[in-house]
């Protein structure tokens, strides 16, 4: 595990490094977040890929990527009314999973697919197995990844470990979610879980550029 520790440090310090910032509205409570990643550089890594949130945040930003970022919460805030009335709340959720995702190179939408699945949006959510927040980390990934003092209850915490999480098992799986989101929820070798992710994203979460509908790759 030490081992998966230190790959999954690389992975989200390396996406890290590509991201860039938003402009002083959009994504503008985020630069109030001055804490580091939460797992671990390997010691040898280059200085290049010890990028913090708080550095990526400083790198200028793209304007045609800040438009496309704000159509993309355009889209998704009809979608996640039904689980955050709160409309702060709800913009600022957005917005960090969108951030989280880039970072992580993902796809922001199955990343709202996998909380509605894991938490129906629940930040204090707690499974029987002990899994906690809204991605449903196991606490173990704790010591694995982050720090003693990480509350998984934090949501922003929370989206933190899941999002490196699933990006090292789609990684692993080079790029097939079916086995990805089942390795994320412990079922490898079935397809239920991943159904059940990829039904909430096409019924759900269509980006604004989406022509086609996400597939489940078998």
């Amino acid at each position: 595990m030490k081992r998966l520790a230190a790959g999954l440090g690389w992975f989200c310090l390396a996406a890290a490094s590509t991201a860039a910032a938003s402009d002083d509205t959009f994504l503008a409570s985020l630069e109030a977040d001055r804490r580091p990643l939460v797992v671990q550089a390997l010691p040898a890594a280059p200085a290049s890929l010890r990028t913090t949130l708080d550095d990526s945040l400083s790198l200028p930003r793209d304007p045609a990527e800040i438009w496309a970022a704000r159509q993309w919460q355009n889209a998704m805030e009809p979608s996640m009314a039904r689980f955050v009335k709160d409309e702060a709340l709800r913009g600022e959720l957005l917005q960090r999973v969108f951030l989280e995702a880039r970072l992580a190179r993902l796809p922001p939408e199955m990343v709202l697919a996998v909380i509605q699945v894991e938490s129906a949006f629940r930040a204090d959510a707690i499974s029987s197995a002990g899994a906690v927040g809204l991605m449903q980390i196991m606490p173990f990934w704790i010591r694995e990844l982050g720090l003693p003092a990480d509350d998984l209850k934090d949501p922003w915490r929370n989206l933190r470990y899941g999002t490196t999480i699933l990006a090292h098992y789609l990684a692993v799986e080079r790029g097939d979610f079916t086995r990805a989101l089942a390795r994320y929820n412990g079922s490898l070798g079935q397809t239920w879980y991943p159904e059940r992710v990829m039904r909430a994203w096409q019924r759900h979460w269509r980006g604004p550029s989406e022509s086609g509908r996400a597939t489940v790759q078998r």
